[in-house]
């Protein structure tokens, strides 16, 4: 009996946090599929009707679709080879003692508080401006013609700027792992002879692993969705040469003022999100049962 009022105390306790699931994501996500089978533009929004598949099909056939995809994943992967390698570096060096340890450390982290938008404008103004951004400094100073860097390499430079972001994340979870790592295993290797390199391939480097998985799962998820700082720079040109898939479902529905289309769009996004992260997971998965 005890336990039968327990669980229904359990029930009415949970019920407010399922109602607002409800409310927050189901709803929404609903919606979404149900818009994305009518024909609805915003600029009409009192003539709507059933339009099937049509929307999917449309969206499928968009010349920008499939560059859209291979930009996403070039996004993630690029962002996730730098984090990685870099936060793997940036570790092992604030993991040296040295003066002023901890501010350091503060200020490595510091760009991960800094909103997208913001660290937008500072490297598209400050940093990467052809006329009088850093690095058209730098060139200058060493004979060399300044890079417009959005015009020229316009997905390189979303790449940099968001790897910068997420860059401070990765070194985090990395350095606390190699901070655990024990330091009687680390003389033991010393005394067997083994050098740096050998004691980081054999010895750090499987010890960080399941952090770099980690990180690896979490950024994932959050790059499938990159999007303001596209906005900001780029605005997904020149032509299609920097448009992932969350920014051409923007430019479909605010631009285009097609809510059939984008939301047809959305519910391809969610599935290829939902089947990247299940290969990551898996992946995952499988070095943390190692």
């Amino acid at each position: 009996m005890a336990t039968r009022q327990t669980r229904t105390l359990a029930r009415i306790m949970m019920m407010p946090s399922v109602l607002l699931l409800l409310v927050w994501m189901i709803v929404p996500l609903a919606m979404t599929l149900w818009f994305s089978f009518q024909n609805y533009n915003l600029l009409n929004p009192a003539n709507v009707s059933w339009a099937g598949l049509f929307n999917y099909q449309f969206f499928y056939t968009d010349p920008a679709f499939f560059q859209s995809i291979w930009n996403t994943l070039l996004i993630v992967g690029g962002v996730l080879f730098i984090t990685i390698v870099g936060g793997i570096a940036l570790a092992l060096l604030l993991d040296q003692p040295m003066f002023g340890q901890g501010i350091v450390r503060i200020l490595v982290i510091s760009p991960f508080f800094v909103m997208p938008p913001v660290a937008a404008l500072i490297w598209k103004n400050m940093i990467m401006h052809p006329g009088y951004g850093v690095l058209a400094d730098l060139f200058k100073v060493f004979g060399a013609t300044p890079i417009d860097w959005f015009a020229q390499f316009p997905l390189l430079s979303i790449i940099i700027i968001v790897a910068w972001q997420w860059l401070p994340f990765a070194t985090l979870i990395l350095l606390t792992s190699l901070q655990s790592l024990d330091g009687e295993q680390k003389e033991a290797a010393e005394m067997d002879g083994a050098g740096l390199v050998a004691r980081f391939w054999h010895l750090t480097l499987p010890h960080m692993a399941r952090a770099i998985t980690v990180v690896i799962l979490i950024q994932t998820i959050f790059l499938l969705s990159v999007y303001a700082e596209i906005l900001v720079t780029t605005n997904g040109g020149p032509g299609y040469a920097s448009t992932n898939l969350p920014f051409l479902i923007y430019r479909t529905a605010l631009l285009g003022y097609d809510v059939g289309g984008a939301s047809a769009g959305g519910v391809i996004a969610i599935v290829l999100a939902n089947i990247v992260a299940l290969f990551v997971m898996r992946a995952v998965g499988k070095n943390l049962d190692r």
